[in-house]
């Protein structure tokens, strides 16, 4: 029996594939007509599938989640013609559709670092339906005032609305006010707390994407003596083939909580969302609390006493590590198992005048008619 449908042959050929070996539980993005690949994705297990269409929310995606059997029933499910605009346009569904969407930017807030006392404030905003609004958002980060305005903008095609990007602003200690507004990708990007150490003019660790939307990672650190064409510091990133290793750079330092790898993981994780972080430095046989952050620029970190003062490089050396790294042992171990080799070879040479190793010895150098050569 022929079906009229929206799913491209393409995609219908991939569904009879995965039911095939048993895929038989289906996110499918509701918002397109017609379905392509990468508008449909098959599961074994139902959480997996009902993750998949939580986590991946935005302007152009809303999947629904089906369990079908085979793709007779697949058909029967999928809506299209006038059975589709009545799905899209029903009020019952317009209605989880937003309580959906107001989830998922309380999601958004909460895991940016702006909390859930706008979550009431934010609903309003919703049922306003207006095309774009802003909420504000203060706080105090290590005594110093930290202000933001969140930006929220309706889609040109559905009713759903989404946190798009947000202005961040601190005053320094001098009385002068730094700013950066900082875009958003599905509501994931720079965190409120990376946002104000990145103001502060320090380094953080993200994961990025490119133009064709491969992710990478790089250290980001904001370059104040230059704007773009939207008025914004330009953004340096020092990308991992740029060589700054933060666990060597760390581990220079006589550091306690080195010795625990536990205390460690939480060090390095802690630096690289751009904080300064304290540490215990044994130095002439007793502890001091220091403060250290990371500096991918120079392949270091920056040193600081306890009164947050910048230890300046020529006194760093005092506070050097005498142990060597766990890196630097191995490497030491592996050099010594190499150097036996090489000096049984070299006896090999000196001992068996019948068991030379030409490999070993100089070359001759020999005259010939014309010019000099080696043999």
């Amino acid at each position: 029996m022929n079906y009229e449908h929206v799913i491209s042959d393409e995609l219908f050929n991939e569904a009879q594939a995965a039911f095939a070996v048993n895929e038989h539980w289906i996110a499918f993005n509701t918002i397109p007509y017609f379905l392509e690949r990468g508008d449909m994705y098959f599961f074994k297990d139902r959480d997996e599938a009902h993750e998949f269409s939580e986590n991946n929310l935005s302007e152009y995606d809303n999947y629904a989640v089906m369990h079908v059997r085979s793709v007779d029933e697949l058909l029967r499910q999928i809506p299209y013609g006038q059975r589709l605009e009545q799905q899209l346009f029903n009020s019952t569904n317009l209605s989880i559709m937003n309580e959906q969407n107001l989830s998922y930017l309380k999601d958004n807030l909460k895991y940016l670092g702006f909390g859930e006392k706008q979550n009431e404030t934010l609903e309003q905003h919703l049922k306003e339906g207006k095309d774009s609004f802003q909420l504000t958002f203060n706080a105090d980060v290590n005594k110093k005032p930290f202000e933001a305005t969140l930006q929220f903008r309706k889609s040109d095609s559905s009713d759903m609305y989404f946190f798009n990007s947000y202005q961040a602003s601190i005053e320094r200690s001098n009385k002068e006010k730094v700013e950066q507004t900082f875009y958003l990708n599905k509501g994931k990007g720079v965190t409120a707390k990376e946002a104000y150490n990145l103001l502060e003019g320090r380094a953080v660790h993200k994961e990025l994407s490119n133009k064709a939307g491969e992710p990478y990672k790089a250290w980001i650190q904001l370059d104040f003596d230059n704007k773009d064409k939207h008025d914004n510091n330009e953004v340096k990133q020092y990308h991992e083939n740029y060589g700054y290793n933060l666990k060597d750079a760390v581990s220079k330092f006589s550091i306690a909580e080195l010795n625990d790898p536990e205390k460690e993981k939480s060090l390095l994780q802690s630096l690289q969302k751009g904080n300064i972080q304290s540490v215990t430095i044994e130095k002439d046989g007793a502890a001091h609390k220091m403060f250290i952050e990371a500096n991918p620029q120079y392949k270091t970190v920056n040193l600081y006493d306890g009164q947050m003062k910048r230890v300046q490089k020529e006194s760093l050396e005092q506070y050097h590590s005498i142990t060597p790294s766990k890196d630097a042992v191995v490497k030491q171990e592996q050099q010594q198992e190499i150097k036996p080799e090489i000096k049984h070879e070299k006896e090999t040479v000196k001992k068996g005048k019948t068991q030379k190793d030409d490999s070993l010895l100089p070359k001759k150098r020999t005259r010939q008619k014309k010019g000099l050569g080696l043999n």
